[in-house]
């Protein structure tokens, strides 16, 4: 025999208005089901007052916990919920003392620098993962997206109108830069940004070069204006060894095996 579910009664209309007035969706959702689980456990009022307030501050979190991520434009999404922290060469203290966070309330840089595939980038998309988790806001950019700003707002002036806007971030991560060879409007645009955050935001970059070799890839002018600024109070962490990507494709790690 089956046993159909019977769905708890709607909210009396009036109730249900309010809760839309006062823009209350996550406690108006659970105020059926939670108000006939109070009637059948006897709850006193007032914890079924409590129970729909912390529904909807959890619901709220988890919203603009949502809201953070998709607008700090995250590339593949990775967390420290999957980083070995044993496999990297970054320094364990290093990653730990990173991980607190505390760098960002000085207003200071990290810059992590080495060969591809030693998890330059998913080491600062975690970390990035990790400040939007704690209520802060990132802005996530290719050295190219810059470029593309630059060009899009240089006819009408507004660059800096654009580059003040992205400050309202409390970190700005630049992954990739030295891949490829700079152009003048991305150099233009790295300048513009780590002149406008210095001592104001915290910048994070990844790159295959040193930071001294920026002027290898960006004209040397901008690129020793650049350094100096994103150097002056940066933590620059150094990464070796073989590529993981590669070391996993040749272990037939890289795909799902066909049978």
């Amino acid at each position: 025999m089956s046993v159909t579910a019977v769905s708890p009664p709607a909210l009396p209309a009036e109730v249900e208005a309010l809760m839309r007035q006062l823009k209350m969706p996550h406690a108006r959702a659970l105020a059926p089901e939670l108000i006939a689980t109070a009637r059948a456990q006897r709850w006193e009022p007032v914890e079924i007052i409590k129970a729909l307030f912390v529904e909807e501050v959890a619901g709220r979190s988890r919203s603009m916990l949502a809201t953070r991520r998709k607008a700090a434009g995250f590339p593949t999404g990775k967390t420290f919920d999957t980083w070995d922290e044993s496999a990297s060469s970054i320094p364990l203290p290093t990653q730990q003392a990173l991980r607190t966070l505390e760098w960002i309330g000085r207003k200071e840089n990290v810059v992590v620098c080495g060969p591809s595939g030693t998890g330059k980038t998913f080491f600062l998309e975690a970390l990035g993962q990790q400040v939007v988790e704690a209520g802060m806001r990132v802005a996530w950019f290719r050295l190219e997206d810059l470029g593309a700003l630059v060009r899009a707002h240089r006819s009408d002036d507004s660059v800096g109108r654009v580059v003040a806007r992205i400050l309202r971030a409390d970190l700005i991560v630049v992954d990739d830069i030295g891949l490829l060879e700079v152009g003048a409007d991305a150099a233009e645009g790295l300048y513009r940004l780590v002149d406008a955050a210095y001592e104001k935001r915290s910048i994070a970059v990844s790159s295959n070069l040193h930071p001294a070799g920026f002027d290898e890839p960006m004209p040397k002018t901008l690129a020793t204006a650049t350094v100096d600024r994103l150097l002056h109070h940066a933590h620059v962490c150094q990464t070796s060894g073989e590529s993981i990507r590669l070391t996993q494709a040749l272990a037939g790690k890289g795909v799902t095996a066909m049978n």
